[in-house]
């Protein structure tokens, strides 16, 4: 049984990671990184995060944030579409540049680990799936990434439709997934996503609250860990875990450490730089 060790938001911030895997004793041998996405961007150091966790296949596994879809993103449009970002363009000119892009594209929107109840997104899970069904959602979209990149990308922007509905279109019910893996932080009972408010969790917008209060019943044996609410900082509840305590911004990259040993899991932070 080996240890399963969540990290939150890298951001391109390689040196925070390093220190952070140092202070846990990771050990390629023993144990298995599992991270809540938004890898790139920010940082400064994105193409080293990604060689990194490339490199250590099938002991690492991340699932997809926003900034990893915009790296995408960026990557298939042609050079006069793209909004300057030097640090998405040092990935995609660097000589193995295609090979990490091409690996990104296949990663999850969801990962979970039944002998450790642990599941891990990037922001949230629509209140209106249960287990299955938002394996079934991430599977859907992951086709789509894996068969139809291109398209999907000209499509993936935008706040609406504002929840998922089973019987869409066929691109607005993949915007609709997307939001809600990798954008959502409110939402109300019955899936409906407010996607411009990002601040204090105990002060939603009229009618909304934070995703996890209408979490499917489903869930309740679970740990679900997130990220992408840097404004939230690392929140650690009974049943839901953010792990976002905004390295990008100057604060902490932290680390939720899952060993069959133990009945608790630990949490452990290093400071975002020196």
């Amino acid at each position: 049984m080996k240890r399963q060790i969540v990290i939150g938001d890298v951001h391109g911030s390689f040196d925070a990671l390093e220190r952070l895997l140092d202070k846990v004793r990771f050990d390629p041998t023993e144990d298995r990184l599992r991270f809540v996405g938004d890898l790139v961007n920010r940082g400064g150091q994105s193409l080293e995060v990604l060689r990194f966790v490339y490199g250590l296949g099938e002991g690492a596994e991340t699932v997809l944030g926003n900034h990893d879809l915009a790296l995408l993103r960026y990557a298939y449009q042609k050079p006069r579409q793209r909004k300057k970002n030097p640090e998405f363009n040092t990935i995609v000119k660097a000589d193995d540049g295609q090979d990490l892009l091409d690996w990104l594209r296949t990663r999850p929107l969801f990962w979970k680990n039944s002998t450790h109840g642990l599941a891990v997104v990037h922001a949230g899970i629509d209140p209106r799936w249960g287990v299955a069904a938002t394996e079934a959602r991430a599977q859907e979209l992951a086709h789509a990434l894996a068969t139809e990149p291109k398209a999907f990308f000209e499509h993936m922007f935008g706040n609406r439709p504002r929840r998922w509905r089973p019987h869409q279109p066929h691109f607005k019910r993949l915007r609709a997934i997307t939001n809600v893996f990798t954008r959502m932080r409110f939402c109300d009972a019955d899936g409906r996503l407010e996607l411009d408010a990002k601040g204090n969790p105990n002060k939603p917008p009229k009618g909304f609250a934070p995703w996890w209060v209408h979490r499917h019943p489903e869930w309740q044996d679970w740990t679900v860990v997130f990220g992408h609410w840097s404004t939230l900082g690392l929140m650690v509840k009974k049943r839901v875990i953010c792990l976002d305590s905004g390295c990008a911004w100057g604060g902490a990259l932290t680390a939720l450490i899952s060993d069959p040993k133990k009945e608790e899991h630990e949490i452990v932070s290093v400071p975002a730089s020196d």
